[in-house]
């Protein structure tokens, strides 16, 4: 009796786009830290450098929230965060980023550019466009349960 291998590609679910959500974020926590960022920090300060204006902190609390689902309070502690290491400064309502903190994403960002494509490189296009159709269904439908549970 002979056996061969599967020839099929493995087909997604929750568990394999957990794991690797969490192994290319573990890569970049792992750059963060040299930095002395988290993620969260990061997450916002990438928010108030690359927006079109100045945003309020409700703005940046919004934008966050929308995207990792963390609890309010503790975004607002990660701006307090960012202003006490003068990444963010306040001009009137709004925060903007500091020089500094122009120059820290620009760092990390060309810190992971080349991890990113490492990664991602020799991925085809047309499995990328799959992969992008599919995770946003996902995140479509997960964030319409998460309103449902949270109603």
């Amino acid at each position: 009796m002979t056996t061969t291998a599967a020839t099929t590609a493995p087909v997604a679910n929750p568990r394999t786009l957990g794991l690797a959500h969490y192994a290319a974020r573990g890569v970049l926590e792992h750059v963060l830290a040299r930095h002395g960022m988290t993620f969260q920090q990061q997450l916002a300060l990438r928010a108030a450098v690359t927006a079109d204006a100045p945003q309020t902190p409700d703005d940046l609390i919004t934008q966050i929230q929308g995207s990792l689902k963390a609890d309010p309070a503790d975004i607002r502690a990660t701006l307090d965060e960012l202003l006490a290491r003068q990444l963010l400064v306040a001009d009137g309502a709004h925060l903007r980023p500091t020089d500094a903190g122009r120059e820290l994403t620009a760092a990390i960002g060309a810190e992971t550019a080349p991890i990113t494509a490492r990664i991602w490189g020799g991925i085809p296009a047309e499995d990328l466009t799959a992969a992008a159709r599919v995770l946003a269904l996902v995140a479509e439908r997960a964030n319409a349960e998460l309103a449902t549970l949270t109603a």
